[in-house]
């Protein structure tokens, strides 16, 4: 059942009942996308927050000179959204692409806020997610600044072995803050 990933995911965080997990799973509705098929474009608003079944996704936006800069990639387990969109209602900053055929579980803000006074612990749930969230992208900040690019390369493979697999080099590069001919040659000194 397509629920059985999302139940797991969130009991990872705070356990929940079964008539808890029940009432969470109903918020949510599935949607398929297709490869290259944008679920959220920027300048538009976030209604949705996703759980992603299958596929994968990649979250980025575009600079003043047209160049894209990934922010994450999302694969089945992961959470997909625009956190300041979706909660503000303002124009995304963000971008969000299927990689390949994928399928999410979607809830809207309204039903998002319902399931708040409804069920207490899906507060505690959302609250608990963005501290871990909030967790890693520290981490990637320090990393962007600490680490050189060779070795930021390395613990991305490292750290995201089922992702790496997926991308192409450029969204790749993107991702590290480099050039797609840099990673190359990082690629190139690593074989030797």
């Amino acid at each position: 059942m397509i629920n059985n990933l999302l139940i797991q995911n969130i009991n990872k965080h705070t356990p929940f009942s079964d008539e808890e997990q029940e009432e969470f799973c109903k918020s949510f509705h599935l949607k398929s996308f297709k490869k290259k098929e944008f679920i959220l474009e920027q300048g538009e608003v976030c209604k949705f927050e996703g759980f992603v079944i299958d596929g994968c996704f990649r979250v980025f936006n575009y600079d003043k000179k047209g160049d894209d800069n990934t922010l994450y990639f999302a694969i089945s387990d992961w959470w997909l959204m625009d956190i300041d969109s979706f909660m503000n209602r303002t124009p995304s900053n963000l971008s969000i692409q299927a990689l390949e055929d994928s399928t999410v579980l979607v809830i809207n803000r309204t039903d998002k806020l319902a399931l708040y006074d409804s069920l207490p612990i899906v507060e505690k749930l959302f609250r608990i997610m963005s501290q871990k969230a909030l967790v890693s992208w520290q981490g990637r900040l320090i990393n962007s600044h600490c680490l050189t690019a060779k070795e930021r390369y390395q613990k991305f493979l490292i750290t995201y072995p089922d992702i790496s697999s997926k991308l192409t080099d450029r969204q790749i590069a993107s991702y590290l803050g480099i050039t797609h001919e840099f990673l190359s040659k990082l690629k190139k000194q690593l074989k030797k």
